[in-house]
């Protein structure tokens, strides 16, 4: 079985070089940049919990026509770029292809489904924190299980999957768990504007106290379209901005018996402002603002980290102190 990663950046080589570390055939494709890194060194892949793998020799290509033997197409671009993905692969994928979409926000797989009809596109999450550290180097920073919508055309690459420690859960019905995602990643513009790592940034109890009201406007605009977030921690969506308003210490304590992180992590959002690129905060926060507009409700919080985060990508402050950044949302 022939499986490619499109848009192989942090989480695409992660995913994709786990597969290959356990004997899969995997192709990357993406960016001249990765390219040119990665051909030298290969892969290395590590984690919080102190693995390291090698893939010496990755296939890294640049031009879709990579994915046309591929069985199964894991697409991790940005969500930006998901249509102009499914009109690429559109040109090249054999019919009966299986695509996952392991992408954030909630709709990327339909955009797919709309560009691929020939395709079996499915609905997936990747619930860690990836860092690229250079030359071929990507780490784990977070823990958490890779989900997929279920479908019996998965039964083929099970086995590839669990042989790289990345068993597929499988759900009948993936937009909760998508909601529940976009609610964490909703974190991922206050921690770009406070430029600290993720672990740094979430001890600090302003910075929590900016998420808690994001995720307070985001829990809103979900009961308004029925949408109920899947449970993907121990904590319940609901409790979690609860959680992120208590003191330091007691946080802490809580916190370590929900997830594993490790100081090495930050949000791609962050990454993504240091390299100058275009940021997903449309997707995330603008997602928030966009799904309570259809209901008639407003949410400032969301509007404004979104209107900050694209400040910041035009030069702008991101290194934000959590008090100036929860007076700066407060209305």
């Amino acid at each position: 079985m022939s499986i490619c990663v499109y848009g192989a950046g942090s989480i695409g080589c992660y995913i994709g070089g786990r597969l290959a570390a356990a004997g899969a055939e995997v192709v990357f494709i993406g960016r001249e940049r990765l390219a040119r890194q990665i051909t030298g060194p290969g892969l290395t892949l590590t984690d919080y919990r102190g693995a390291e793998l090698r893939v010496p020799e990755p296939r890294y290509e640049t031009t879709p026509e990579a994915a046309a033997e591929a069985d199964l197409v894991l697409v991790a671009v940005k969500s930006a770029a998901t249509a102009q993905a499914g009109e690429e692969l559109a040109a090249h994928l054999r019919p009966g292809t299986v695509v996952i979409s392991f992408q954030n926000g909630l709709n990327n797989a339909e955009v797919l489904r709309q560009r691929l009809p020939g395709a079996i596109v499915l609905a997936g999450m990747a619930p860690f924190n990836v860092v690229a550290r250079g030359e071929g180097r990507f780490h784990c920073a977070s823990s958490g299980d890779l989900e997929v919508e279920a479908h019996t055309s998965l039964d083929p690459f099970e086995a590839a999957f669990d042989r790289a420690g990345l068993p597929l859960i499988h759900r009948d019905d993936m937009r909760p768990v998508l909601a529940a995602k976009l609610l964490l990643n909703l974190n991922n513009a206050v921690n770009a504007l406070s430029g600290l790592p993720l672990r740094t940034e979430l001890s600090q109890r302003p910075f929590r106290r900016c998420l808690a009201l994001a995720q307070r406007e985001g829990l809103a605009a979900f009961d308004a379209v029925g949408l109920v977030p899947a449970r993907l921690t121990p904590i319940p969506p609901r409790w979690t901005p609860v959680l992120l308003g208590l003191p330091d210490a007691l946080f802490t304590r809580v916190a370590a018996r929900t997830l594993e992180i490790d100081p090495h992590a930050r949000s791609s959002m962050q990454d993504d402002l240091e390299a100058g690129r275009a940021t997903e905060v449309d997707y995330l926060n603008g997602a928030i603002v966009a799904l309570a507009a259809e209901h008639g409700r407003t949410t400032p919080v969301n509007a404004r980290l979104t209107e900050l985060v694209h400040t910041a990508e035009a030069g702008g402050r991101r290194d934000w102190t959590g008090p100036e950044l929860l007076a700066a949302l407060r209305p």
